[in-house]
């Protein structure tokens, strides 16, 4: 594992410069803390979120260079925090908590704490009013877009179709497409729905219901959370999505949601943790407007009970105790 806080970057130019005529001096002062921040499709919240964490820690922290990476999701983002191949990951708990017990994507226990529980990830089951399908259940036998390999999208939709009496690999035909190409592929006919998870409102979604001659149908399934708990764990919860999020919905969506976490490895040095976290806190409206899903990145809801139980980091814990909130 490598050290999270020697990871530097330095032109070669000013190396040479620095080692020719100032003795090495203008070198060390070239010298950055590269940060790595894994973050998801480009159709999603995770990466524009990302985006605006990179350059807020960029301009906050004094030899900080943050950059925000496009992956598949949650699994791909906690294997590279758990590999040490990235320091800062954006998750849905439910596949952190697997992370963290070497269960169901994940061979092995993966070394990750959580920095701070950031806002509900909700899930979106999208069809269009064209293809006549009103439940989960009606999904048997039609092309249905489960999320793209290596995201919690993926996860999550496998529970659903579970707690509807569904089996994934037998009673739908099955394809793994992101956000954004689940979109342009129900566009093109080539599926009949798919699954998302995400914050709201998603740009994917917006762009999918503002289609001409296209009705966005989002279908019901909060009934499914009792059953998604009764194997899993309290980790859903039945939260709508209220009909004027998206162009031209009627009711509310009767849908389900969990929560989100940055997430960082064990070995994160304890200032490190608590300089990210902090920032993050101080320039939250620098945050929100870049999407407006920060503005849920509040104290009261630093709660191990919203992590899923993975414990939070120790700089992390510093910076909620200077703040009146006590975790573990």
């Amino acid at each position: 594992m490598r050290n999270f806080n020697h990871r530097v970057i330095m032109p070669v130019a000013l190396l040479a410069l620095g080692a020719l005529t100032l003795g090495g001096t203008g070198a060390a002062k070239a010298q950055s803390t590269q940060i790595s921040i894994v973050t998801g499709g480009t159709g999603g919240v995770y990466y524009p979120m990302g985006g605006g964490l990179a350059n807020i820690l960029t301009k906050a922290l004094p030899g900080i260079q943050a950059t925000a990476e496009v992956t598949g999701g949650s699994v791909d983002n906690l294997k590279a925090i758990g590999a040490g191949q990235a320091e800062v990951g954006f998750s849905m708990v439910d596949a952190g908590l697997d992370a963290a017990n070497g269960q169901g994507k994940f061979t092995a226990k993966l070394p990750i704490r959580t920095l701070a529980v950031i806002y509900p990830n909700v899930m979106h089951v999208a069809t269009t009013e064209a293809t006549g399908i009103k439940s989960v259940g009606e999904m048997k036998g039609k092309r249905v877009s489960t999320g793209s390999p290596g995201s919690a999208t993926e996860v999550m939709a496998l529970r659903v179709l579970e707690a509807a009496g569904l089996d994934p690999d037998k009673d739908i035909n099955r394809t793994r497409l992101g956000a954004s190409e689940s979109v342009s592929a129900i566009k093109d006919g080539k599926i009949d729905a798919f699954f998302w998870v995400g914050g709201l409102p998603t740009a994917a979604i917006t762009d999918l219901a503002a289609t001409p001659n296209t009705t966005l149908k989002l279908i019901d399934h909060s009934d499914l959370v009792e059953k998604m708990n009764a194997k899993h764990g309290k980790l859903y919860a039945a939260t709508p999505i209220g009909k004027s999020v998206y162009p031209g919905q009627t009711a509310d969506n009767k849908a389900s949601s969990v929560w989100n976490v940055l997430v960082v490895n064990e070995n994160m040095s304890e200032k490190m943790a608590y300089d990210i976290i902090k920032t993050v806190f101080d320039k939250q409206d620098d945050l929100i407007a870049v999407h407006k899903e920060a503005a849920n990145i509040k104290l009261d809801n630093q709660k191990t009970a919203n992590t899923g139980g993975i414990p939070f980091h120790p700089g992390a814990v510093k910076f909620l105790a200077e703040k009146g909130v006590k975790v573990e």
